[in-house]
């Protein structure tokens, strides 16, 4: 393949992703999901811990009569750990895996509004070599002066962390 074929697929993949995506930030970052996976957004709640799940995973909440588990992105992005704020919140996502789909929940700092990216302002994401797992990013999506990181939430867990998650739910 040339590399003007490269760039016109590329392109013609970026366009593809265009769309809106809700926006939530973790610290001063900014990210997107597809908003099509999100089913609601809800205020922090009780969660009850599971043992021998992985640190990220916090536990389990009751969300109208259905148990989902629920995943702290900030521990699941090796970030540092953050008190709740009255901003935090529990995305509540429809994530795919091979035998169907698991509802999860996953709290974020704040989030910040639904946004209409056009496929023109979605660059592909950086190449920072095969140690950085980058599989989770869509693409860069420029806004104004802002880059949002727009991820797959499909793919922010392995199948076999999907799998466990599911299994803790």
């Amino acid at each position: 393949m040339s590399v003007r074929e490269e760039n016109t697929a590329q392109l013609s993949a970026m366009s593809a992703l265009a769309g809106k995506y809700l926006t939530f930030k973790l610290d001063v970052e900014e990210f997107g999901l597809e908003i099509l996976k999100v089913q609601e957004i809800i205020k922090m709640m009780d969660i009850t811990r599971v043992p021998r799940t992985p640190s990220f995973v916090r536990g389990v909440l009751n969300l109208r009569g259905k148990v989902i588990p629920v995943i702290d992105l900030r521990l699941k992005f090796e970030m540092e750990t953050k008190a709740g704020t009255d901003l935090t919140c529990i995305i509540v996502v429809t994530v795919k895996r091979s035998s169907g789909s698991v509802v999860m929940g996953i709290i974020v700092d704040e989030v910040s509004e639904v946004l209409d990216v056009a496929g023109s302002s979605i660059e592909p994401p950086p190449q920072f070599g095969s140690s950085v797992d980058t599989a989770f990013i869509l693409g860069m999506g420029k806004v104004g002066d802002r880059v949002v990181t727009l991820m797959d939430v499909d793919k922010v867990l392995s199948g076999d962390e999907v799998a466990a998650v599911a299994n803790v739910g």
